[in-house]
């Protein structure tokens, strides 16, 4: 797995680079055999919205994988919380397309089934 880490207003420490692997590392058991070919593209920063009082960070990933895209994004008040979200988010985002493909492979299956029955 690749993975692009990019600080938006925010100085990129070695902790928060360290921290953010950490977390999307942890989503490689969602994703398919071929790791080599999936890429993270995460962005973390401060959140320019001016009706927003004191610091708001948030936290971005695009994720690459066999030719799917997924997206996810948090703000909160805390960096690693922003981070915790979006890793949340894109996790339950990889268990849905891996549902989708399980439950479309055992409609398949029991089309075939049906079919040699006749």
């Amino acid at each position: 797995m690749k993975i692009n880490i990019k600080g938006t207003g925010i100085a990129l420490t070695p902790s928060i680079k360290e921290y953010v692997e950490k977390r999307v590392e942890s989503l490689e058991k969602f994703l398919r055999n071929d790791i080599e070919n999936v890429l993270a593209e995460v962005e973390v920063g401060m959140s320019t919205h001016h009706h927003k009082s004191g610091e708001v960070f948030r936290a971005e990933i695009n994720l690459t994988a066999n030719g799917k895209k997924l997206f996810a994004e948090s703000e909160k008040e805390d960096l690693y919380a922003a981070i915790d979200e979006m890793k949340d988010k894109i996790e339950r985002e990889c268990i849905s397309r891996k549902d989708k493909r399980q439950t479309l492979a055992k409609r398949g299956e029991a089309i075939i089934k049906k079919m040699i029955r006749r």
